[in-house]
């Protein structure tokens, strides 16, 4: 009973704050249309269908197809996913229902990425994965020990949605100069200039609308379109999730994922900022925002790419773990003489995890330091491969020119630093999969097999 009434009081006083929902009416001065909403981010919607189409291709290895989702811009192209299926009805099925002319390399980081060899730009790293998958076994490099439906997936989101937002939207656009309040963000459209640059920050977020009105899990399940779920995405109730404001993608499913799994509030977190900040921005009246109001809009724009590079290093966290795990099994397996081309193929894809949201976080434009340095040492161009080799370079023809490593027993300690590293550098809060704990029993291992550990 006293918890009942303390969640009802906790409500009562979130009603009284301000909206629970992304959702606001029309501000913009001398408006003479007839919406009623001013909120508008369906283009980052569509490119997050894109997003999720082009993940769904990577194994087909149809470069043709795997472009039109990337760099395409031509009307009539299939929304792969998401999709409706039994007990889980989707409004829309083409990506023009969203927005038209949309793709993800012409917004992805412009910015050199360190960690992967010959330093591409982000826009060209994307390319680059998309080609090296048209030449692969269905998204899967076993010689290079690479997954490029997970690079691929991993390395867009953070290239083209984390950077987008908190890059651009949440940084140079909310200066007094760019796009002010009091002026329409273009000329016809039921939105001021400052409505719309954080609109189109919380569209590459991904969360539903009524995101605070979920739990965690509830988000997740949406996500994966779960029937069981279908009510809880239908916030509207005409019969069909609408994925420009009912559905999840993305970084806010992994937030929404990691709190689940550990009892952390970053999707509630991100979801809050962006609904305050976006009611400081109504409540303005149409108004060109004041020098304190725009500071107090900054301070939400810092509690929101806080906390979503956290959420991008959470996510790199637990993939250390489960490559860590992986080579544990490999080692077992190995050890019984047994086939180890699944758990080989696990861990490509774990590794392929674990880059793809490594070199995320280096693609905001934001100097990481001494930490961004360490994540490329310590993972490396590939996961250790049979042989003690690893990729350390590229050819200048589209292949990789591998060389002598440290074994796997060695590259297993490198994720206990890596998991140290990402735990220290980004104050993490959930560390899921947490293998810091056996870093004497894997030094105990390398001695007894004779190796000495580098200490990067």
């Amino acid at each position: 009973m006293k918890k009942s009434l303390l969640a009802m009081l906790i409500a009562a006083g979130a009603m009284q704050a301000g909206a629970t929902s992304y959702e606001f009416d029309v501000t913009l001065k001398g408006y003479q249309g007839d919406a009623t909403s001013s909120v508008s981010y369906s283009g980052q919607i569509a490119r997050h269908a894109l997003h999720n189409s082009l993940k769904k291709v990577v194994s087909q290895g149809d470069e043709a197809v795997m472009l039109q989702y990337l760099s395409g811009t031509e009307d009539g192209r299939k929304l792969l996913d998401p999709a409706s299926k039994d007990g889980f009805a989707i409004k829309q099925s083409s990506i023009d229902e969203l927005s038209k002319g949309k793709n993800l390399v012409s917004s992805a980081y412009d910015g050199v990425i360190t960690g992967w060899p010959g330093n591409p730009t982000g826009q060209e790293l994307l390319e680059q994965l998309v080609a090296q998958a048209a030449q692969s076994n269905q998204g899967y490099d076993p010689v290079n020990g690479y997954d490029y439906i997970q690079l691929v997936s991993k390395f867009a989101m953070g290239a083209v949605f984390y950077n987008k937002a908190v890059n651009h939207y949440l940084e140079e656009k909310l200066e007094a100069d760019q796009h002010p309040n009091n002026e329409a963000y273009k000329a016809g459209v039921p939105y001021t200039g400052k409505e719309h640059v954080w609109d189109e920050a919380f569209g590459y977020f991904g969360a539903p609308a009524h995101g605070l009105e979920l739990t965690p899990e509830e988000v997740v399940q949406i996500t994966k379109q779960n029937p069981e779920y279908f009510a809880k995405a239908d916030a509207n109730g005409d019969g069909v999730v609408d994925l420009k404001s009912e559905m999840a993608y993305a970084h806010a499913y992994y937030a929404a994922s990691i709190d689940a799994s550990a009892g952390t509030n970053y999707f509630h977190t991100i979801m809050q900022a962006f609904v305050d900040g976006r009611q400081l921005i109504s409540d303005a009246k149409g108004e060109r925002l004041t020098d304190a109001q725009r500071s107090e809009l900054k301070a939400y724009a810092a509690t929101i790419a806080t906390a979503w590079q956290q959420v991008i290093a959470e996510a790199a966290f637990k993939y250390a773990g489960s490559v860590y795990s992986d080579l544990e099994k490999i080692a077992a397996v190995e050890e019984a003489h047994g086939d180890v081309s699944k758990s080989f193929r696990n861990y490509v894809k774990h590794w392929g995890e674990l880059k793809g949201f490594a070199l995320a976080l280096e693609a905001a434009g934001r100097d990481l330091g001494n930490a961004q340095a360490g994540l490329d040492r310590l993972i490396g161009f590939s996961p250790v491969l049979f042989g003690d080799m690893q990729v350390v370079a590229q050819d200048g023809q589209g292949g990789f020119v591998q060389a002598s490593s440290g074994s796997m027993q060695e590259y297993k300690l490198n994720m206990i630093k890596v998991q140290n590293l990402l735990a220290q550098s980004f104050d993490l809060k959930a560390k899921l999969k947490d293998k810091t704990g056996g870093m004497s029993d894997v030094l105990k291992q390398i001695d007894a097999a004779g190796q000495s550990a580098e200490n990067d």
